[in-house]
């Protein structure tokens, strides 16, 4: 079965076949080029998901990664990841196999193809030649037959007729010879013409046609095994990366099986542990019997005296209540100032007001009972020292010890913070003895170098090694006294540390007159009562050391000058414009704000005040 044979007469229909082959292999071409541009726009996609949810470093969220769920989900992102590259290996075989490999076979196809299909019209174009030459040929001897003819009949009239001269006759039948030769030689220019031309005709339909065709046919049917190949080729690129997908499934259902929700609850113990002890039962108080007030609310020996059974701490009850108080109003209860405020002065200069509000010591409601008022149940504490401190450290502001977290948790940064101190030793310790043994060989081999060029370097390591020392010394005596290795530092001791800020607390009249200070910071109601537990400083301030500050609810103008020289005041000058944080609950007193870290109260008939009706409303 050969086109030349079969199809030799469809030379037009045969060039219309074969371009369509080549529009079919092009269209191919174009499907899959669409398709790799699919896989890379899936690939992109996917990669772009998987980074959307990956965790960002150095933030909060990357901690939350060590559960073995959130391990699971992120070894399911990496796994997508990696999903994703396969498909961009698929895109890219494609591309180098099947797309731009094709795209050079059409082109050497196409220039076959017009090579094949030119002989095929040159062959058209000399058999038509031919075809010409024999009509030619032809003609031109029915034409010379037809003259002899005619000369010849002129002959024999001019012969046959009597008055016609013997010289005409001779002519006319000179002429007669002279057109059958020209028939005779027209004859067999024709015969040989025309043998040429059967034996054109014959090597055309049966040699040059044949073999033309023949070539187009095999052009045709390696296009048709290219596509074959070419789509088999399609798919086993598929095929080939169904393992490594696989493989990433597998590593997805892996993850998925690692999960241990019983070490994700111990994790979540490690990370929220507090290491507090829970609240002990809370004493019953019988009401039936009449309360034991101070003689005069004036003196504040007298209410110490005769509320000394309230203000002592039961054998049982040692629990915290800390947990179950709202902060903000505990802070205004403990700082703001348990006086009436001062009249306003007759005038505006602060001559009038020679001494400022009335002293602490006037007012004999101790600060302990403001604050029993708001504990209702035992223990309480008896002094707020320590509460200071966590007031003068700027909110927002850690403290380099953590003292503001709580045990468990402070412990927990105090070693990591303690591995990283080590870990940065031991490396500039590598530094300081690879700088060593260069040096070494510089001793040796001067001409490699100048060995004193390496003792500025050295000495600088050196140092370093000795910061960070120091730094490690510091960290882990904190942790030391957190594990309860050493004994707790006094209030001296914490003050000088210089890991954070702190004030020295003023004299707290309200509070501690005539009291004695016992060694371990706390304060007593008096020497013969160390019986009475007492509140440590830092469990204080582990409480109030993440107290955010209060929004501002408006504005106030300050109408005098007002000295506070007392607990819980701050001092303001005559037209001085600041920010009120807490209006007057009717004691008298407005807290406003000067800055972040300077706050207290005045007296409300020496301001005034101008409230933002959305923030009091909100």
């Amino acid at each position: 079965m050969s086109w030349g044979t079969e199809l030799w007469d469809q030379f037009d229909n045969l060039e219309k076949h074969t371009q369509w082959g080549i529009d079919i292999l092009e269209k191919y071409i174009k499907f899959v080029k669409e398709r790799t541009e699919i896989e890379l726009s899936y690939a992109k996609q996917l990669r772009n998901l998987s980074k959307k949810y990956q965790p960002k470093k150095n933030s909060k969220e990357e901690e939350e990664y060590r559960y073995t769920a959130c391990k699971a989900f992120l070894s399911t992102l990496n796994e997508t990841n990696d999903y994703a590259g396969q498909h961009e290996v698929i895109s890219e075989n494609m591309t180098s196999q099947i797309t731009v490999e094709l795209a050079r076979y059409v082109q050497e196809l196409k220039q076959e193809r017009k090579s094949h299909f030119h002989d095929g019209r040159k062959a058209q174009q000399h058999i038509e030649t031919c075809w010409k030459q024999l009509e030619s040929s032809k003609r031109r001897f029915e034409r010379d037959c037809k003259e002899a003819d005619r000369a010849q009949q002129y002959f024999e009239k001019m012969d046959a007729d009597i008055n016609v001269t013997k010289a005409d006759v001779e002519k006319a039948r000179q002429q007669a010879q002279m057109r059958h030769q020209m028939a005779e030689d027209s004859k067999a220019d024709y015969s040989s013409i025309l043998q040429k031309f059967n034996h054109e005709q014959h090597e055309y339909y049966h040699t040059h046609i044949p073999n033309i065709f023949q070539k187009i046919q095999e052009m045709e049917e390696r296009r048709i095994v290219r596509i074959g190949e070419s789509v088999k080729t399609y798919a086993e690129l598929d095929r080939q990366v169904i393992p490594i997908i696989g493989k990433c499934l597998d590593g997805i259902v892996k993850a998925a099986e690692s999960i241990d929700p019983k070490n994700d609850s111990q994790l979540a113990i490690e990370a929220y542990k507090s290491g507090f002890e829970p609240p002990g039962d809370i004493e019953f108080e019988d009401y039936t019997q009449p309360m034991k007030r101070t003689v005069s609310d004036n003196s504040l020996s007298n209410s110490r005296g005769e509320g000394k059974s309230e203000l002592k701490f039961g054998g049982k009850s040692k629990g915290k209540l800390w947990p179950f108080i709202k902060k903000n109003k505990l802070m205004s209860l403990l700082t703001s100032p348990h006086q009436p405020p001062p009249p306003p002065p007759a005038s505006a200069s602060p001559s009038a007001v020679p001494n400022g509000p009335q002293s602490p010591k006037q007012q004999k409601e101790p600060l302990s009972h403001r604050f029993n008022e708001f504990m209702t149940s035992k223990p309480k504490i008896h002094c707020f020292r320590s509460l200071k401190r966590g007031l003068s450290l700027k909110l927002g502001a850690t403290p380099e010890d953590f003292s503001n977290l709580p045990p468990e948790q402070r412990r927990k940064k105090l070693q990591q913070k303690v591995d990283e101190l080590n870990k940065e030793i031991q490396k500039e310790m590598d530094q300081r003895d690879a700088i060593t043994k260069m040096k070494d060989v510089y001793l040796k081999n001067p001409q490699m170098g100048d060995p004193a060029s390496l003792d500025h370097k050295l000495a600088e390591v050196s140092q370093n090694i000795e910061k960070l020392r120091l730094e490690a010394q510091k960290f882990e005596a904190w942790l030391a006294e957190v594990e309860g290795r050493l004994p707790a530092r006094s209030e001296q001791a914490r003050r000088h540390s210089g890991m954070y800020d702190v004030q020295n607390p003023p004299a707290v009249n309200n509070c501690a007159q005539d009291r004695e200070s016992s060694p371990d910071g706390s304060y007593t109601e008096d020497q013969s009562q160390e019986s009475e537990v007492k509140v440590l400083a830092t469990d204080f301030d582990d409480e109030f050391d993440d107290e955010e500050s209060l929004p501002a609810i408006g504005t106030c103008k300050a109408l005098y000058t007002f000295e506070g020289q007392n607990e819980g005041t701050i001092s303001v000058a005559e037209g001085e414009t600041l920010y009120v944080i807490e209006e007057d609950k009717g004691d008298g007193w407005t807290r406003i704000r000067r800055s972040e870290d300077e706050e207290g109260y005045v007296p409300t008939s020496y301001v005034e005040v101008y409230l933002d009706k959305n923030a009091k409303d909100s």
